[in-house]
């Protein structure tokens, strides 16, 4: 790695880090330039296992001992190193985990090769909370889900709160962007997969009945917080699926929700192999 200090906020390479708040992030630059931003040296080790390529790192001087082992292989990449002030001033935010990477995006992948290569899919349909995004993205990775599937309109998983809120797990769960339902429905249908819609219905399958006979293949749908799933997406469905609740109670958050029914899939999974 070539290490350089700042001395110069304005120059052009560090253009992939100015005013970096959740807000300028959400509106331009990393689905546009084709990049995004790991930041901790957990994520960054996470990104660059999953075989994506940095662009260059931004660091606080002490952070550096952490950073180093992990760059071997990649002798030209820029480390820009500066004061805790000195990189708060150019990023718009406090880098508490010392260390940020641009990191070039991987080729999105096709929503057919991860449906042939999966047995177990989440989908999320429209949700723009990226907390959420990366709370589900989690729960798949250590649930055992296979793949995350994401309407047009759903929030980017490698933006930078997603990333943070997964532990970094955006990066190793394969994830693809669905067409309009229209076109998804048949996918689905066509691979195999049974779609179960989270939501409220009066002929809704209770979640432990359908988990004790939870099909070969599955996509288990969630919705937006509040209205929920949209009615195409329900008719895309073949079941609809609910967490039975007491007091009242008739929802919980969707990344909850989407915990507990993959808990519950893969406890149902364990006593059939009993």
């Amino acid at each position: 790695m070539r290490i350089e200090r700042i001395t110069d906020l304005s120059r052009a390479e560090l253009a992939d880090y100015t005013s970096l708040t959740d807000v300028s992030l959400r509106r331009v630059r990393e689905p546009a330039e084709g990049l995004y931003l790991a930041e901790s040296p957990k994520v960054i080790a996470r990104a660059l296992r999953a075989g994506h390529q940095p662009r260059s790192l931004l660091l606080i001087e002490e952070w550096i001992p952490s950073i180093e082992p992990l760059l071997t292989e990649f002798p030209d990449v820029h480390v820009f190193v500066g004061e805790s002030a000195q990189l708060e001033q150019l990023t718009g935010f406090h880098m508490h985990r010392g260390a940020l990477a641009s990191m070039h995006r991987p080729e999105e992948r096709s929503v057919q090769s991860l449906l042939a290569e999966s047995r177990r899919v989440v989908i999320l349909e429209d949700l723009v909370d990226h907390t959420n995004v990366g709370a589900i993205f989690r729960s798949v990775a250590a649930l055992g889900a296979d793949a995350v599937l994401l309407s047009p309109a759903c929030a980017d998983p490698l933006y930078r709160r997603s990333i943070r809120v997964s532990m970094g797990a955006v990066l190793q769960v394969p994830w693809a962007r669905l067409p309009s339902w229209k076109t998804a429905s048949p996918l689905l249908r066509d691979a195999g997969y049974t779609v179960a819609a989270l939501a409220l219905s009066d002929d809704a399958v209770d979640l432990a009945d359908f988990i004790a006979a939870v099909p070969e293949r599955v996509a288990f749908m969630f919705g937006t917080e509040g209205n929920g799933l949209s009615d195409r997406a329900l008719a895309a469905s073949d079941v609809v699926v609910t967490i039975p609740m007491t007091h009242g109670v008739d929802s919980l958050n969707v990344a909850t929700a989407a915990a507990v029914v993959l808990w519950g899939a893969r406890t149902g999974d364990q006593a059939r192999e009993k």
